[in-house]
């Protein structure tokens, strides 16, 4: 089903049982994000808080935290079946003949549902227009201050709409905008995104670029924004075919883009390419670190758009897992018939959430002929955002990548570190902090496939809680664990990490290593250094902190929760 606006689905959570009014008084400075936190991480509802101090407006969050959510957010019972159905319209099969042409012609119809619709003609107002602010005050919104180390109040739910200068096409992506003051923002365009290349196509061109946000879309809509499509298709497509309806779009007041008509509010504006960068930062991010304060763009609010009666959308990202984890998995099961397609022998993907999107993939492969893991390997690291994976393990067809003890296994009995290692330089997610430059470094592909002929290796792992006091002491600890007898795979990691919790050690591992630096092979086995790195260990900028919320918040959280209704 199609959701008409937000407020649809609200009521569709609701009806569920998925959604909980929250109308005690809270604050968007921590206190909001303390609560989600919880509650995302044990697997709870939405979360709809009624009263949030200094606005006027309702904030909804989580809303999209669970895999049975985000499947309803896009009208299916499971993310599988949306990837059952783009299957089939990639299966040429069903275009080679006329008899299957004709059994497939009504599925084909729903493809022109992927156009959005621009309404020119209105006899009223569209919902996204219904006020018009033209002194905008960005401090009325309940923008969330999330964790304590924040550069300030971020929009962590914004549908960033940008064109190249001249064009038709739009991007709609999803960027986080610190609030400057009441009427400006930062615009976090990382390098390697579609608004950055936009914003260059501007800075070349000159004068200012026209942008729209929109917050509060259907949710069909918010994922489509975070998709990874290639540049220059329109995300709006996407949308119209996960809803099976066309998104229909108005134009804004101020500038000849095009924003969603049901959006709850829109912030037009412009960046002016000629105006010097703000600094922006740190914001505790979905890696569960800190990401580190830079100099990004501002963002000029000229003029708020809103509903009457709007709901603010926001969401809190942190150590997994959290909400975002699930729009990972969406993009996961929906994007994976597309990389069948270009990679036959490719069986499955999973992108484990202490990953956080791109730091670990596992594919399960058919070894059709000799090097058929790596041949999946390599194509993954040249395709669109899967080369900033940092670590990719293949296993065979009969392994589920999802199950975590039998990849562990296969990795321990079938990769020889010898010949099943693959080191690849390349670029790296923005966010990635492990890696002694930004934006580039050591990519691991690891064969755990099963090879005709050669005997399974023996051996186990072993995990190292290290008190590091000097450059060089996890891998001296790693290399010292590998002379104990059986241990074939050690890991050393700080010994603040609780070495019980498997989610833990492995969020710790994606995160903390750059292969070429912190792996080492010594006499057929593997030492690893997952420690936090210091600055004589080849660093060239700061090891961020992590995410952690103050005592003093957590504690009034403590003293007020069943006040809260739980």
């Amino acid at each position: 089903m199609a959701y008409r606006d937000l407020q649809a689905f609200i009521a569709a959570l609701e009806k569920r049982g998925e959604l909980m009014r929250i109308s005690a008084p809270v604050s968007p400075i921590l206190e909001i994000t303390e609560i989600a936190g919880r509650v995302m991480k044990r697997g709870g509802p939405a979360l709809l808080f009624e009263r949030v101090e200094g606005s006027d407006f309702p904030l909804l969050i989580n809303a999209m935290g669970s895999h049975a959510r985000m499947a309803l957010a896009l009208g299916a019972e499971s993310l599988d079946e949306i990837g059952r159905d783009v299957a089939r319209y990639l299966d040429f099969g069903n275009y080679t003949s006329l008899g299957n042409l004709i059994r497939f012609a009504p599925r084909l119809l729903r493809l022109a549902a992927c156009f959005p619709h621009r309404r020119r003609l209105r006899l009223t107002r569209p919902p996204c227009q219904q006020v018009i602010e033209r002194e905008p005050d960005l401090s009325a919104l309940p923008v969330l201050h999330c964790w304590p180390q924040d550069g300030g109040r971020f929009f962590t739910l914004p549908l960033v709409f940008t064109k190249l200068p001249g064009a038709r096409t739009q991007n709609c992506g999803m960027y986080r905008m610190q609030v400057l003051d009441r009427t400006s923002t930062a615009m976090h365009w990382h390098k390697h995104k579609d608004g950055s290349a936009i914003y260059e196509a501007w800075r070349a061109h000159g004068g200012k670029m026209p942008v729209a946000v929109a917050l509060g879309c259907g949710p069909e809509i918010t994922y489509a924004a975070t998709a990874p499509l290639p540049p220059g298709l329109d995300e709006m497509l996407l949308a119209g075919f996960l809803r099976r309806r066309p998104v229909a779009l108005t134009k804004c007041v101020a500038s000849d883009l095009w924003v969603p008509r049901d959006a709850q509010f829109v912030l037009e504006g412009y960046v002016d390419t000629e105006e010097p960068p703000v600094w922006e930062g740190p914001f505790g991010d979905h890696t569960g670190y800190y990401s580190l304060a830079d100099w990004y763009p501002r963002f000029h609010v000229t003029c708020v758009t809103r509903r009457r009666n709007p709901v603010y959308p926001a969401t809190v990202v942190g150590r997994p897992p959290m909400e975002d984890c699930y729009l990972a998995k969406a993009t996961e099961r929906i994007f994976l018939p597309v990389l069948k397609l270009q990679m036959p022998q490719l069986c499955d993907l999973c992108l484990p959430f202490e990953g956080v999107f791109h730091n670990c993939a596992v594919v399960s492969v058919r070894n059709d002929f000799p090097g058929a893991a790596r041949t999946v390997m390599n194509a993954m690291w040249g395709m669109g955002q899967m080369r900033y994976t940092k670590l990719i393990v293949a296993v065979d067809a009969s392994v589920d990548p999802r199950d975590t003890g039998a990849v562990l296994a296969a990795v321990l009995q079938n990769a020889d570190p010898a010949s099943d290692y693959l080191l690849s330089d390349g670029p790296l997610d923005a966010l990635d902090h492990s890696s002694d430059r930004a934006l580039y470094g050591a990519r691991l592909g690891v064969d755990a496939t099963a090879k005709p002929g050669v005997t399974p290796r023996t051996g186990r792992y072993a995990l190292l809680p290290v008190q590091k006091r000097a450059p060089g002491d996890g891998r001296e600890a790693a290399l010292a664990a590998l002379e104990a007898e059986g241990v074939s795979f050690a890991v050393a990691l700080d010994d603040s990490v609780d070495l019980a919790d498997r989610s833990e050690v492995l969020w710790r591992v994606f995160n903390n290593i750059d292969a070429g630096r912190d792996l080492v092979v010594k006499d057929g086995k593997i030492a690893l250094d997952a420690t936090k790195k210091l600055p004589g260990e080849g660093l060239t900028r700061p090891w961020p902190d992590d995410i952690s919320m103050s005592p003093e918040m957590t504690a009034r959280v403590d003293a007020r929760w069943e006040e809260y209704g739980f």
